[in-house]
């Protein structure tokens, strides 16, 4: 009796495990220079130039660890670690001193004067990257 009711209830769970019939495709995109007041989004080389001034913070590393930017460009800094970290140039008298940066926090500067700025993490010197900023 108790494999005639285990066979009873497989054959009234089959209908509920067959496959739906196949979704319709969806529609064609339509491209957005198409539709009326809109614009299209900016060419990934207009992305891409607007992340040249970011660098992250994560690894225990500065990524890219060599930024190049213009003369008024402002370079922003986060923290995409676990551990707190700093922005700090190297050598005295440099630009860059952040505060103790924690997780999701950021930190910017604006290079106005040309030339290649070197900087740490002073709670991990080993972590080391530049900025080289051109005329």
């Amino acid at each position: 009796m108790k494999h005639f009711l285990l066979i009873i209830a497989a054959a009234l769970a089959l209908p509920a495990c067959a496959a739906s019939p196949p979704a319709a495709p969806p529609p064609a995109a339509t491209p957005m220079a198409s539709m009326p007041g809109m614009t299209p989004p900016p060419s990934t080389t207009a992305a891409a130039s607007s992340t040249a001034n970011a660098v992250a913070i994560k690894d225990f590393a500065f990524a890219p660890a060599a930024t190049t930017v213009k003369k008024g460009t402002t370079v922003t800094w986060t923290n995409q670690d676990q551990d707190a970290h700093t922005v700090t140039s190297t050598g005295s008298g440099g630009p860059l001193r952040s505060p103790t940066l924690q997780t999701g926090q950021s930190y910017q500067y604006t290079f106005g004067a040309p030339g290649t700025f070197e900087y740490l993490c002073t709670i991990h010197p080993f972590m080391t990257a530049t900025v080289t900023v051109t005329p």
